[in-house]
């Protein structure tokens, strides 16, 4: 069973760790760049015509804006599948950059394939850096998952039987719950806190490995060290905050322990960069480099991996399938 415990003490809090390094990098920028549209308009200029891009509607939200905080944006929505008996549940979290997007603009076909197969469906908001700096979006996820593993019961859900995908961001914060450390606390009072955050498997969607602003320019092409601010913490030495840093990059809590793990990106390593500087900018970072090195580290470590690109062969069509497979074997 995957649930259980990786826990390190580096002196520091995490909160810690995220401020030096939103300071550090100004990461509210960085990460501006990857707010993008899922939606495009085709233009009939003979008929006059505008038509939006169609997708299949969501199926019905069984419990929605689930309080699991006080914030307004510490919601869930809950898609109950047909099932009598308690039954695995995918999470899904959206992206938007940290800023935007919506715990509602959820792929409703996936969706759909997930209900058919048995399979709860949760999706979760959490607070945006308008709301609250880092790492409250991380916090938030985990306070999430524990909170709908607290109401397993209630919901049918198989507790040990939980999986998440999400991207962009939203790939980040899965990876923040799949590779860190369990923050079960069996000595809270609070039942909530006393749930895993571990999962069976995950998907990320055009994910990033580290916050290495260095390393982004060494390996992903068509990154330019303009893309993200300056700045730094004067109180902290460069070692300092190099250990700070690579402490919060997802790619090093990798260890053997995490689960099966699934991530896709829309380019082959060898395309050319995108002549539209504003394209090339956002494909850029989310360049499939960064699972490439991810991918080296997870097979190193011994976790179950797979890696999509547009040339790869793979034995799961899309990340449905992989987590279907994960949640029901």
């Amino acid at each position: 069973m995957l649930i259980g415990c990786k826990t390190r003490d580096f002196g520091f809090t995490m909160r810690d760790l995220f401020k030096t390094i939103a300071a550090d990098f100004q990461i509210k920028h960085l990460y501006s760049t990857l707010l993008f549209s899922s939606a495009f308009l085709i233009v009939d200029i003979a008929g006059l015509t505008v038509l939006a891009q169609q997708k299949p509607p969501s199926p019905p939200i069984t419990y929605e804006n689930v309080s699991y905080g006080d914030h307004p944006n510490q919601v869930i929505d809950f898609r109950k599948a047909n099932v009598d008996e308690p039954a695995p549940l995918i999470v899904y979290i959206h992206g938007g950059g940290f800023k935007g997007g919506s715990h509602d603009k959820v792929d409703g076909k996936a969706i759909r394939q997930y209900l058919d197969a048995g399979i709860h469906h949760a999706s979760v908001e959490y607070r945006f850096l308008k709301h609250a700096d880092f790492p409250a979006a991380h916090e938030d996820c985990v306070r999430a998952l524990q909170f709908i593993r607290s109401k397993a019961e209630d919901w049918g859900i198989d507790k040990n039987c939980i999986a998440a995908y999400g991207g962009s961001a939203g790939a980040q914060l899965v990876a923040y719950l799949a590779w860190g450390d369990d923050f079960a606390n069996s000595k809270s009072n609070d039942p909530v806190s006393r749930e895993s955050s571990r999962l069976k498997a995950v998907a990320l969607r055009g994910g990033q490995s580290t916050l290495d602003m260095n390393w982004w320019v060494e390996n992903i092409p068509g990154y330019k060290r303009e893309f993200h601010g300056k700045g730094g913490r004067e109180d902290l030495s460069f070692v300092e905050r190099r250990a700070l840093l690579n402490e919060i990059s997802v790619i090093n809590h990798i260890t053997p322990d995490d689960p099966p793990t699934f991530m896709s990106y829309g380019m082959n390593p060898d395309d050319p960069i995108p002549s539209d500087p504003k394209r090339a900018r956002g494909w850029s970072i989310h360049h499939v480099n960064f699972g490439i090195v991810m991918e080296k580290k997870l097979r190193r470590e011994g976790v179950n991996v797979f890696l999509k690109f547009p040339q790869a062969q793979l034995p799961f069509e899309d990340d449905v399938a992989f987590l279907i497979h994960h949640l029901k074997k």
